[in-house]
């Protein structure tokens, strides 16, 4: 069995992440964030589909706020530098 192969990165605000290369090629991954545009609910499935539940929940944990709020625009930053990072370490 092939060793699963890995991009880890962390985010300016420390979020650290490690995703199975494999996950960035995941169809339902593209299809997600090609309905991203017209459909902005599609950013919870673009997470789980790439960073999986457990860290989904760390990603959202890492960014909560004291009144226990997840901001969506702080978890559209963490996931614009999650790709960015994630493209530059593939290649």
């Amino acid at each position: 069995m092939a060793e699963k192969k890995y991009v880890s990165g962390e985010t300016e605000s420390g979020f650290v992440f490690n995703i199975e290369v494999e996950r960035l090629d995941n169809m339902e991954l593209i299809d997600a964030l090609a309905e991203l545009e017209d459909d902005p609910l599609q950013i919870s499935t673009v997470i789980r589909l790439l960073l999986g539940k457990e860290d989904k929940k760390r990603l959202y944990d890492h960014v909560r706020t004291d009144e226990g709020m997840v901001p969506s625009g702080l978890i559209e930053k963490e996931l614009g530098e999650i790709f960015t990072l994630s493209q530059e370490l593939k290649n």
